[in-house]
C-alpha cells in the first residue's frame, strides 16, 4: 500500500523512491516503476537496493512461522538477516513478532545499508536492530561462537542458499531455526541437472512433481551440510510459491539427531511412461529401477530428504496466528495453510489430474470428482499445494487410471 507522505530525509538517496505500508513496517524504497520491463513484469535485481513486493507473502509466513517458534520455545529471540536488502523482513520481525530482543540486519551493498538504518530508524526501532555491512559468509562466520549465535537466521539470497548452509548452521543455537528461500528453480526442477547436482548434491528430474522434489533437494543439502558439524534437522514448514521454494527447520544438537536425519535421505524413482513412482529410505538403499506397472526403465532424483515436509501442529498454530495477525496477503496466507494442513499426512510426490488424462488419451477430468472416487474407495486422496490441479494419493497409479477412466465413461 502506498502512502505519499514525505520524510524530510528522503532525498538523500542517490536514487527515486517511494514509500510504501507493508503489514506494520513502513519503507522507504526504490520507485518500483522505474524498474519495470515492460508494462507489468518488475525486475528487482535492476534496483540499486533489494526489495520485491512480490515476496510479502513470503515474508508474511516467515513472521508467522517465527511467531509459532517463540511460542514454542518460550523464550527472547535474537534474529539475524544476512540479506536485508531495505530491511522490511527484519523490520517486520522486529515489530510483529513477540519477545524479539534483538535483530541484527546485514547487507554487503552500502546504499542497501543506509537505506536500511533509514527504515529502521523511521520505524523506531533503533535501540533493538543492528546494522552490519559484510560478506554474508563473513557475517555468519562472525557469529559462530556459542555467545555470538542466534536463534532465528533467515535467510534469503538471491538464488541458491547453499553456498552459505555452512556458514549458517554453525552461526545457529541449538534448537533454533533456519528458514531457506531459493529461487534458482530451472536447476532444482530439473532444467539444468548438473547445475543441481553441483549445488545440492542431488539429482533433480523434471517431473510434474518437481516442485516437491525442488523442496526434498534443499532439505538435502541442508541435511549434508548440518551433519558435518554433527547437527540434526528437524523439518517444521515448507512451501513451493510463484518462483521459489521455502523452508523452516529447527537444528538440533548432536551426532545421533545428525544421524537421524541422514537416515531419512533416500531415493526416488518415476516412469515417464505410466507415471509409476516409488521411493526408498537410506543412502545405501538404491531402488530397482524396472518398473513393476510396464516393464519400463525408471529415472532416478536423489538422494532427497525423504521425511516430512509440513509439521502438522506447527502449521495449525500458524493458521491460528494468521486469523488475529496483521498481513499483508491474508486471504493468500489462510489458503495455502489449509491446503497443506489437508496434504500434511499424505505420501511423497503427488498426482497432475491433466498429466493422467493426457496419459490415458481422455479429455479432462474434474480433480474434486477424482478425489471423491478415491476416498471412496480407502484411500488417502487431498488436493496439494504443489499444484492447483495436483492431488496427493497413496494409490497406485494403475488403480488412479482405472478411476480416471471409470469417470470419463460416466461424465456425460
Amino acid at each position: 500500500m502506498k502512502n505519499q507522505s514525505k520524510h524530510p530525509l528522503e532525498q538523500v538517496f542517490p536514487f527515486s523512491t517511494e514509500t510504501l505500508k507493508e503489514a506494520s513496517a513502513i519503507l522507504l524504497v526504490p520507485r518500483l516503476k522505474t524498474y519495470f520491463k515492460g508494462r507489468r513484469e518488475y525486475i528487482p535485481s535492476r534496483t540499486p537496493v533489494f526489495y520485491n513486493p512480490l515476496m510479502t507473502f513470503n515474508r508474511d509466513l516467515a513472521v508467522l512461522a517465527i511467531r509459532v517458534y517463540q511460542q514454542r520455545i518460550q523464550r527472547s529471540l535474537d534474529v539475524c538477516e544476512p540479506f536485508t536488502g531495505c530491511g522490511v523482513r527484519g523490520i517486520r520481525f522486529s515489530k510483529e513478532v513477540q519477545n524479539v530482543s534483538h535483530i541484527v540486519l546485514n547487507d554487503l551493498n552500502p546504499q542497501a545499508i543506509n537505506l536500511t538504518r533509514f527504515n529502521v530508524e523511521r520505524n523506531g526501532l533503533s535501540e533493538k536492530v543492528t546494522i552490519e555491512q559484510m560478506d554474508a559468509h563473513a557475517f555468519m562466520s562472525s557469529h559462530a561462537r556459542p555467545m555470538k549465535r542466534f536463534n532465528v537466521i533467515d535467510l534469503d539470497p538471491f538464488g541458491s542458499p547453499s553456498p552459505f548452509l555452512d556458514s549458517a548452521v554453525r552461526a545457529i543455537k541449538k534448537g533454533g531455526l533456519l528458514a531457506l528461500t531459493a529461487t534458482d528453480m530451472a536447476p532444482l526442477c530439473g532444467v539444468k541437472p548438473s547445475a543441481c547436482i553441483r549445488k545440492y548434491l542431488g539429482k533433480p528430474l523434471r517431473t510434474e512433481y518437481c516442485h516437491e522434489i525442488a523442496v526434498r533437494l534443499l532439505l538435502n543439502s541442508l541435511v549434508l551440510a548440518a551433519a558435518k558439524h554433527s547437527l540434526g534437522v528437524n523439518v517444521f514448514f515448507s512451501h513451493s510459491s510463484d518462483h521459489y521454494i521455502r523452508v523452516y527447520a529447527q537444528i538440533l544438537h548432536g551426532a545421533r539427531k545428525a544421524n537421524d536425519a541422514i537416515g531419512r535421505l533416500g531415493y526416488l524413482v518415476h516412469c515417464f511412461h505410466c507415471l509409476n513412482r516409488r521411493w526408498t529410505i537410506g543412502l545405501s538403499n538404491f531402488p530397482n529401477r524396472t518398473c513393476a506397472i510396464c516393464g519400463g526403465k525408471m529415472a532416478v532424483a536423489g538422494p532427497l530428504w525423504m521425511g516430512n515436509l509440513f509439521d502438522s501442529d506447527f502449521c495449525s498454530a500458524m493458521l491460528e496466528e494468521a486469523r488475529s495477525v496483521e498481513l499483508g496477503d491474508r486471504r493468500r496466507v489462510l489458503r495455502l495453510l489449509n491446503v497443506i494442513l489437508m496434504e500434511v499426512s499424505g505420501p511423497p510426490t503427488y498426482y497432475v489430474v491433466d498429466k493422467i488424462s493426457k496419459n490415458l488419451g481422455l479429455p479432462g477430468l474434474s480433480k474434486a470428482a477424482l478425489i471423491e472416487k478415491l476416498i471412496e474407495h480407502g484411500y488417502h486422496a487431498t488436493e496439494t499445494h504443489f499444484n492447483l490441479r495436483g492431488i496427493r494419493s497413496d494409490a497406485p497409479i494403475d488403480r488412479l487410471k482405472r478411476f480416471a477412466e471409470d469417470l470419463s465413461i460416466h461424465t456425460p
